[in-house]
């Protein structure tokens, strides 16, 4: 961070003696200052960044698990658009995205998805995306072309690492071993590798079934369930916080953070802090970062929650 701030400070000086030199009729000052100036917000951009993602685990990589919510095959698909929102968000960032839990719906989309994204910061941008996204559009499914609306959530885990110990107890544990799903074909996994365990005393249930065998599955099954733990205990400590509590919502009106319209206009909004964007293929498409420095500065500021109309969206 002293780098960072240091590269800044050399840029901003630097910048503002060219504006000086070409205030005085230097034309080759302008030149330059005009040259440097992207250079300039870049790093303060970068900076700002920083400053924002101070939390003890923003650092760390994200686990991030995608269910649908009430409504059948609208929503699955819905899950499955926002699956591919936070990948493609990945694949701008140079994250990798490896999935590690996959159900599919019944006729189209997902019944819920985990993804371990690694990458410096990926808990720290991807912790925006937690809670209720609900999407407006005129259905695909339906005959009558009728208008939607649908509900999915998104809740993300920052990976534990070695540095934090996490006690898990044989007799709080139930592991179910289980068939893995395949593709079809020649992918089918037909031996029981898969693993499912659950947190008696929490609740909390994780799956995974892309590993080659059931002591992979169980190593990594084990990984993210520690940083749920990790996660829950986090949660107990900042019982006056709203940020995880909101993800606790019922997956349906009156708990979205934030709204995708896609009929009769366009338009993405954030419920928490009031941003949005008009360009709401490009969000779908994983155009996500306004949306994420929006929430940190929002968070920064104290996360008042801005009044909104839902209804008009």
């Amino acid at each position: 961070m002293v780098k960072l701030y240091s590269q800044v400070k050399s840029l901003s000086d630097d910048f503002e003696v060219l504006c000086e030199m070409s205030a005085d009729g230097d034309e080759s000052s302008t030149s330059e200052a005009l040259d440097l100036f992207p250079k300039f917000q870049a790093a303060l951009s970068e900076a700002e960044k920083k400053a924002l993602l101070s939390g003890e685990v923003d650092v760390n990589n994200a686990i991030v698990t995608v269910n649908s919510g009430a409504g059948g095959t609208e929503s699955c698909d819905w899950a499955g658009m926002l699956l591919r929102m936070i990948q493609r968000w990945c694949e701008t960032k140079g994250f990798k995205a490896t999935i590690t839990d996959f159900q599919y719906g019944d006729s189209a989309g997902i019944k819920s998805a985990t993804l371990m994204v690694t990458g410096n910061y990926a808990y720290g941008l991807l912790k925006s995306e937690i809670g209720v996204h609900r999407l407006v559009r005129i259905s695909p499914f339906d005959s009558n072309a009728r208008r939607h609306t649908s509900f999915a959530s998104i809740f993300v885990s920052a990976e534990v690492d070695d540095t934090i110990q996490i006690e898990i107890l044989d007799k709080d544990l139930r592991i179910d071993i289980y068939r893995s799903g395949g593709a079809g074909g020649q992918s089918v996994n037909t031996a029981d590798s898969a693993v499912r365990l659950v947190h008696l005393p929490t609740g909390i249930v994780v799956a995974c079934q892309n590993e080659r065998s059931q002591i992979q599955n169980k190593a990594m099954a084990m990984k993210i369930l520690k940083s749920r733990l990790y996660d829950h205990e986090m949660e107990k400590r900042r019982k006056e916080q709203q940020s995880i509590e909101d993800t606790k919502k019922d997956i349906a009106w009156g708990s979205q953070i934030r709204s995708y319209v896609l009929h009769p206009y366009k338009l993405v909004k954030d419920h928490r802090n009031g941003f949005s964007s008009s360009q709401a293929e490009s969000v779908l498409d994983g155009d996500l970062d306004d949306f994420m420095k929006a929430y940190l500065q929002w968070k920064s500021l104290g996360g008042n929650v801005q009044d909104t109309d839902v209804d008009d969206l």
